[in-house]
């Protein structure tokens, strides 16, 4: 692992949610990105080397819709950059580590990234994600 690569936020409303992350970190976000495979709408924040991702659901259907409906706003994901993300989800397999799907899907930022599920990571929601080369 090459370190944290982002945290991620959900949200209900986005726009809402970037002018008081705005205000909080006296910065404008970075960039807008629709992932429509996921349902999601994420911005994100650069402060120092690290990234805050704020991510919305655009269906009712979207993991994070179902997040905030039972856990309300808040964060969701600790995401680490990792060197090739194949190797580290075999190797973490094998430590017993439960991936939240077979294959990395293409996600924001131009990465490839996987989720770990939370009930074998101490109760957090583990990304892992490459740069896409």
């Amino acid at each position: 692992m090459k370190g944290v690569d982002h945290i991620g936020i959900a949200v209900g409303d986005l726009e809402v949610s970037n002018k008081i992350f705005e205000a909080l970190l006296n910065t404008k976000c970075y960039k807008i990105e629709n992932i429509p495979d996921q349902k999601v709408l994420t911005s994100f924040f650069k402060i120092g080397d690290q990234k805050i991702e704020l991510v919305a659901a655009t269906d009712v259907s979207s993991p994070i819709f179902k997040f905030i409906d039972k856990k309300g706003e808040g964060i969701h994901h600790i995401a680490f950059e990792v060197e090739d993300i194949r190797s580290e989800i075999k190797r973490l397999k094998k430590e017993g580590f439960q991936a939240l799907s077979e294959e990395p899907l293409k996600g924001a930022d131009n990465k490839l990234v996987i989720f770990f599920h939370p009930k074998t990571t101490n109760g957090v929601l583990i990304e892992l994600c490459q740069e896409i080369r």
